[in-house]
Formats: C-alpha cells, structure tokens, sequence
C-alpha cells in the first residue's frame, strides 16, 4: 500500500481532522485551517501522490488514494473522532473514503466534487499532455494559481507543486476525476455530511453536488453565492468558521 507524506500538529489525543488537497496543489493549501484547527484537533494533511512532498510516489488511481488515506487513518482510529475534509479531487476521495471506511470516518466535509463523469477524449489527453510543460514557467503558473484563488504569499508552494506533478501523474489523475461516480454506498454513510460548492462553479459540477445531497438526504448542502472553484482559498476567512461551526456542533443537531 502506497505510503503518504503527511503532516501532523495539534494535541496527539485530540479529535482528528485529515484535510485532503485537490489536484495540482497540496496540503499547504490548508495553512489558514490548520492554523485555526490546531489548538483544538489533532491535524493530517498529506500531499497526494505525485504532489510536492509526494511527487516521488506515483499517481496510479483513486481506489489506491484512497487505500492510502485510510491507512493514514488507522493507526489514530482508536474511537476518537475523525473528519475527513476534501477539496475537488480531493473531495471525490473524501466521499469514497467515507463510502467505504465508514467506521474510519466520522464526519465528511466535500467540497466541491465534480460528481457527473466527464471521460476524457484522446484528443483532450493529447492536448494536456502538450500543454502540461507549460505550467512550470513561472508566468502560466501565475495565470493559472489566480484562477484557482491562490494568494500571493503561497504562490511559491503553488509553483513548487506544478512542477513537481509529472505528465503522467497529471493525465491519470484528470482522468480518475473525470470518471468518479457517486459510489452506491455514499447512500448508506452514517455520519454527518456537509456539502460545499459555489454557485459560479461550473453547471455540472454544481448539479453533481446536489446529486451527492439527493443520495444523502440526511447530508447539508450549501451553495455559496458569488464564490468559484476554490472556497477554502477564495474565501479562507468564511470557510474556516464555517468549518469550526459545524465541527463545533453536536452529531445530528440542525443547523
């Protein structure tokens, strides 16, 4: 089983909050929740394979992530608490995680997961395939982090991990993205749930999210006015107490 590189800080007995990063960045963008988490949770961020601190292992598929992320899980799932939060791709691992490890996890926080299957063509690998050198010089590495809501003072950690991210590790993991489905055992997860996606997101991103709902009636969706495909960058401040709120609150107590 592949091994992750992960960080940890926060008290070593407290309640366990694993953040898992979305494609092409890594667990430093979490640095505003881990330093609000930190005093009161016991905090896991790894980088994903073939992602900065990762970039040595390769990326060969979602169910190896996230065999990975529940071995991350194990050695500190002795019937404390454990929130397991994702971001995109991220995201779409959090849910099969949650899916399938229920009694590893908790409590489930996705955001922003693309949930409609969007294969990718021939064609378009080839396109990614030419396109993915470009990344690495430092002025299409700008454009793309303020697309993405990178701030400045992380665009060093952004640049570092983009060129860490090898084509082949790119092109597997946009194709494991684009062919998740909701698994049939999301349905069944016991836990609570809370759904976050912004409402300039793409349409079909959006539609997946309240798939995800529908198939989890008991989870909470929030679609969050005027915000893209970046809540915990475009808007760290609001995702933050948004997430110490719902931590804070007692399993099965509405909002």
């Amino acid at each position: 089983m592949t091994a992750l590189w992960s960080t940890r800080t926060g008290p070593h007995d407290a309640p366990v909050v694993l953040l898992v990063h979305g494609g092409g960045v890594g667990a430093w963008m979490w640095r505003d929740q881990v330093a609000a988490l930190r005093d009161r949770y016991l905090v896991i961020t790894p980088d994903l394979p073939g992602h900065d601190h990762g970039a040595d292992v390769p990326f060969t598929s979602a169910d190896d992530a996230v065999a990975a992320l529940a071995g991350l899980l194990r050695p500190v799932a002795d019937g404390r608490e454990i929130t397991v939060v994702g971001f995109s791709f991220g995201a779409q691992l959090a849910v099969s995680l949650a899916a399938r490890h229920p009694g590893l996890v908790s409590r489930v926080v996705v955001v922003s997961a693309l949930t409609e299957p969007m294969p990718l063509t021939g064609p378009s690998l080839g396109l990614v395939r030419l396109t993915a050198p470009l990344g690495g010089h430092r002025w299409f590495a700008r454009l793309q982090a303020r697309s993405m809501f990178v701030p400045d003072d992380l665009f060093d950690d952004y640049l570092r991990t983009v060129r860490s991210v090898s084509t082949a590790d790119l092109v597997a993991l946009l194709s494991a993205n684009g062919a998740f489905r909701i698994p049939a055992a999301w349905s069944d997860y016991p836990g609570p749930a809370l759904l976050l996606a912004g409402d300039r997101e793409p349409r079909a991103l959006v539609r997946g999210m309240q798939a995800l709902h529908q198939a989890l009636p008991s989870a909470e969706l929030e679609i969050v006015p005027g915000a893209g495909h970046g809540l915990p960058l475009q808007r760290p401040g609001w995702f933050t107490e948004r997430l110490l709120g719902w931590l804070a609150r007692e399993p099965g107590v509405p909002r």
